[in-house]
């Protein structure tokens, strides 16, 4: 049964608050629970549609709990839990987020042309022990953040997932904060740091799966459907019977973060595995209610999209029959800059590595506009209008490393161990200084020597699994001799950044390159103008393009011999490399680098 818009709520009226002082679960596929309450046991009462409740006992912070289902199976966690201290099999803890310190002059501020940074909590730092970051050891290293120039931080899923490390997409709690960050209380603390820093914080979701550990939504309710298959098996239930329910735990997962916590915004992991044919898909409910909320807080609010379909209507507003987003990351600008660069055509980069398809990228974002992909073996996406009102430029996050480009790799290596700094710098200047949102990872800003691996912290039988299976992904790859076992504890240690590096030599250089790439951002208007119009590339030879914001100019040179203008320019704004100026030879690289003139 698909839902009808009737079903649904008015746009304009956001999902109701969750009450935090009773309980309450929802279970239409159970005709009785229990609840266990600090060891005591009750019987709930079933209310309209698949709900039960326990009248006159109010939900204590601190308490724990667990259902069970018909009186019989386990005692299992509350898929609505806002804490699991004790692990995402074990009781959940009442936690009322009104009570947790809140700030009360953070106004919110804009994300849209903003430089964000993506980090993980438990790798951003070793930690208070050495064994793992947290929510408190990285309110630590903000202010190294705020000398750089960020403007928003994007953390990769803090949802509770099983055991004590992992990268969080295998999270099963969508509303819990996951404990060995330090929990709801730690999160809350890590906002409002931030917040009187002036940064912004951004919160990775995933909603379209979760792990196959503490994953107990189907036992309570239809979560999952079969009518679609993903790649992590049957679908969230989106337009199925009982969808609204589904639909609404999402919603309330969503405010939960936004409201509750204070963040800034969202971004939505691979929104196209949210399968979903009724008349209004999930991504425009959510753009609309997210919307109300910011009107009801009054700031702003933003939702990012990971979306593989390259499809405008993603980031093209629900007035206009789009899904709403309000930007959406560009794969393929990473995938053009990061394959002409190292020449990697392994893959996905099959299409990419040409001096054309780096200066299509850079202007237009999209490699394939409804063009044929070889990886997909089919055609692929469609084209961005440069005029379109609905969305620009800033409408697209742009990136030299993220999280999978890098922790996808057998050895979690990122691309600048494999480039000299010249061509690492050139790269990144390409992304800093071009139309999009440009966003970082964590530590490539001074060239990090550590990697960032896939790690998992799984029980023995599914951690064998995974890390059978790690390897067998990799040796059909021609890399089996490389891959790091994501279970070892060491992939995890490794991944930790060392800060210590910062202050010394071509680190230090890199980090000091980056902070003026994002200082001229912040200083020339042109350089943040979002209108794709206004940007042109230029093909100067097969190892030499020219990026064109306005009267700047960023040339961008990979190859090892020498290059020549042949007219000086008004004014060197920054270079990196061999460079010489002559006013009758104009600009002279010897070898690659970058220089970035205004005329």
């Amino acid at each position: 049964m698909t839902p009808t818009d009737s079903d649904r709520p008015h746009p304009e009226s956001p999902v109701a608050p969750r009450r935090h002082d009773r309980y309450e679960v929802w279970a239409p596929s159970a005709s009785r629970v229990q609840i266990r309450i600090d060891g005591t046991e009750h019987a709930m009462e079933a209310a309209p549609g698949g709900w039960h409740r326990l009248p006159g006992v109010p939900a204590s912070p601190g308490a724990r709990y667990a259902f069970r289902l018909d009186g019989e199976g386990p005692w299992l966690p509350d898929p609505r839990s806002l804490s699991q201290p004790d692990g995402v099999h074990a009781d959940s803890e009442v936690i009322d987020p009104a009570l947790l310190q809140r700030e009360t002059d953070w106004s919110g501020r804009s994300l849209r042309g903003a430089v964000l940074y993506e980090m993980h909590v438990g790798t951003f730092t070793p930690g208070p022990d050495g064994r793992g970051g947290t929510f408190d050891s990285a309110i630590e290293r903000l202010d190294e953040l705020v000398e750089l120039g960020v403007d928003a931080v994007e953390l990769m899923p803090v949802a509770a997932f099983p055991g004590d490390r992992g990268w969080g997409y295998d999270g099963v709690g969508l509303y819990a904060t996951h404990a060995s960050y330090g929990g709801p209380a730690g999160l809350a603390r890590f906002v409002q740091a931030a917040h009187r820093r002036g940064l912004a914080v951004v919160l990775d979701v995933v909603h379209n799966h979760l792990g196959p550990a503490g994953n107990y939504l189907g036992m309570f309710g239809p979560y999952f459907t079969d009518a679609y298959q993903t790649p992590w098996g049957p679908a969230v239930n989106l337009d199925q019977e009982s969808a609204r329910e589904v639909r609404d735990f999402l919603l309330g997962s969503a405010r939960h973060w936004l409201v509750d916590m204070g963040l800034d915004g969202l971004r939505l992991d691979a929104v196209h595995e949210l399968r979903d044919r009724s008349s209004r898909h999930f991504l425009a409910e959510l753009s609309d209610t997210v919307d109300a909320w910011s009107q009801e807080m009054g700031r702003e609010l933003t939702l990012i999209a990971e979306s593989d379909r390259n499809q405008p209507a993603t980031v093209t507003p629900t007035s206009a029959s789009g899904l709403g987003m309000d930007m959406q990351w560009a794969d393929d600008v990473h995938h053009g800059v990061h394959a002409w660069f190292t020449g990697e055509q392994r893959g996905y980069y099959a299409d990419f590595g040409s001096s054309e398809v780096l200066t299509r990228v850079l202007t237009g974002m999209f490699r394939h506009t409804g063009t044929w992909s070889s990886f997909r073996g089919r055609q692929w996406g469609a084209p961005v209008d440069p005029a379109s009102p609905h969305y620009d430029g800033h409408s697209f996050v742009t990136f030299l490393q993220d999280h999978d480009q890098v922790g996808n790799r057998a050895r979690g290596d990122r691309i600048h161990h494999g480039l000299d700094p010249a061509r690492h710098a050139a790269a990144i200047a390409l992304v800093l200084l071009g139309p999009g949102t440009p966003m970082l990872f964590q530590g490539e800003e001074w060239a990090a020597s550590t990697p960032f691996a896939y790690f998992t912290d799984h029980d023995e039988e599914l951690g064998a699994l995974v890390s059978a299976g790690r390897a067998e992904e990799f040796a059909a790859m021609g890399w089996a001799d490389q891959v790091f076992d994501p279970q070892d504890r060491g992939t995890f240690e490794q991944s930790m950044l060392q800060w210590q590096e910062r202050t010394e030599g071509d680190h230090a250089r890199m980090l000091t390159w980056y902070r003026a790439l994002i200082a001229l951002r912040r200083e020339h208007p042109e350089l943040r103008d979002p209108d794709l119009q206004r940007v042109e590339a230029e093909v100067l030879s097969e190892d030499a393009v020219l990026l064109r914001r306005g009267s700047i100019e960023i040339l961008a040179h990979r190859g090892d011999g020498g290059l020549e203008t042949g007219s000086a320019p008004r004014e060197v704004l920054a270079a990196f490399g061999q460079v010489a100026v002559d006013q009758t030879a104009g600009l002279h690289l010897d070898g690659p680098g970058v220089v970035v003139t205004r005329s």
